[in-house]
């Protein structure tokens, strides 16, 4: 699907032409490829790096566009995995014109609510701002879910929420990936802006740009670290718990064989053969504290052992 936008008033303004300053190409068809080909010059490879998922952030310089590989943090949508998906987009960038590819159609949505839109230039930096504090929301709350999932863990011990907590350290272990190669982008293009004279402000959008990318890279690296550790712990944990349960379970089977078998001997008529002179209500009294002493001698002596 193809949408353009014409930049009127500080804004996206939605138009129908193949020569509108912005334009939008998701998931594309056949012959919108064929467009791509034929009348923007880009190539086969180029545009499916745009549209592969595992693509890494790279920018290509042509003398009269730039290309990028961006990576941007897809919407989370919920469920029971827990997981936190990074896609690619296709961003072919000239003075007078932006083409987006992507897989969807939101990359162009929120922009233009925190400073004008004037210039194709104006709404890639725009689009990189949005994808940043798209990467920032996610963070914050993968926290929240993670601190949700501590006190489920605390209460239940159950594997589900071990699994979950595997699911959002390796989302941000893609995170910590893309940021990465999103930031080696950013600063070939900050390179690229004072090389072509971009406009100061311009340029000090770009530096911007870098520096929330690097914060959130750096957030993203102390929650994996953190997260390895939960899960190293919550696994010990664990660990330790069903060891301990077995522990116990141990110790009854060990006090109640004997006593099974004793009492075994006790309820056959070879009991009351050798205990004939005796009363019952002696004899088997006696038995019974006998047995009761064993099986306290037996717990005694196992829980010596277990120290």
């Amino acid at each position: 699907m193809i949408n353009s936008f014409a930049l009127s008033h500080g804004a996206l303004q939605r138009v129908e032409r193949l020569d509108a300053e912005v334009m939008l190409f998701s998931d594309p068809d056949a012959a919108e490829r064929d467009l791509l080909h034929s009348h923007f010059k880009l190539d086969e490879h180029a545009l499916a790096s745009a549209l592969d998922p595992d693509e890494v952030s790279r920018i290509e310089f042509h003398p009269d566009h730039l290309f990028l590989i961006w990576k941007r943090p897809e919407n989370y949508s919920g469920g029971g995995s827990l997981a936190f998906e990074v896609s690619s987009c296709g961003l072919l960038f000239s003075p007078g014109q932006l083409l987006v590819i992507a897989t969807d159609d939101t990359p162009l949505h929120g922009l233009g609510t925190g400073r004008p839109l004037n210039a194709p230039l104006d709404v890639l930096l725009d689009l990189l701002f949005n994808n940043i504090h798209h990467y920032l929301g996610h963070l914050k709350v993968i926290k929240l879910v993670a601190r949700e999932l501590q006190q489920k863990f605390n209460a239940s011990m159950q594997n589900q929420h071990l699994v979950q907590m595997f699911n959002l350290s390796e989302s941000l272990i893609y995170y910590i990936n893309a940021l990465h190669s999103n930031g080696a982008v950013l600063t070939r293009l900050r390179n690229h802006a004072e090389k072509q004279h971009f406009g100061s402000e311009a340029i000090g959008l770009i530096d911007d740009l870098i520096i929330e990318n690097n914060q959130c890279y750096k957030q993203a690296e102390i929650y994996s670290t953190v997260f390895s550790g939960l899960i190293d712990a919550r696994g010990n944990l664990m660990n330790n718990s069903m060891n301990n349960l077995l522990r116990k379970l141990t110790l009854i089977n060990v006090v109640f064989l004997p006593l099974n078998l004793i009492a075994s001997i006790g309820g056959m008529s070879e009991f009351s053969m050798m205990t004939a002179g005796t009363p019952w209500w002696v004899s088997y009294p006696l038995f019974l504290a006998a047995m009761l002493l064993g099986a306290g001698g037996m717990l005694f002596g196992l829980r010596r052992l277990a120290k």
